[in-house]
């Protein structure tokens, strides 16, 4: 399922990334990759507030949706 249907507070781990090889790269250097556990802390209309590798991190809905859990 994509990282926006995520219930907040609940620790997931990443299974898969999608998009093309230049948004995989950003992702990874944000410090999402496989296998990496991940949680939602809030959503906004058009932000999903995350919590990996211990750092608060603010990506788009678009972004987020690209992130299977």
């Amino acid at each position: 399922m994509p990282l926006t249907l995520a219930n907040s507070g609940e620790i997931q781990k990443i299974k898969r990334i999608g998009g093309n090889n230049e948004i995989k790269k950003h992702l990874g250097a944000l410090g999402f990759t496989v296998g990496e556990e991940i949680s939602v802390i809030s959503q906004n209309t058009g932000n999903v507030i995350v919590s990996v590798k211990n750092t608060r991190i603010a990506i788009s809905k678009e972004m987020a949706n690209r992130i299977m859990v």
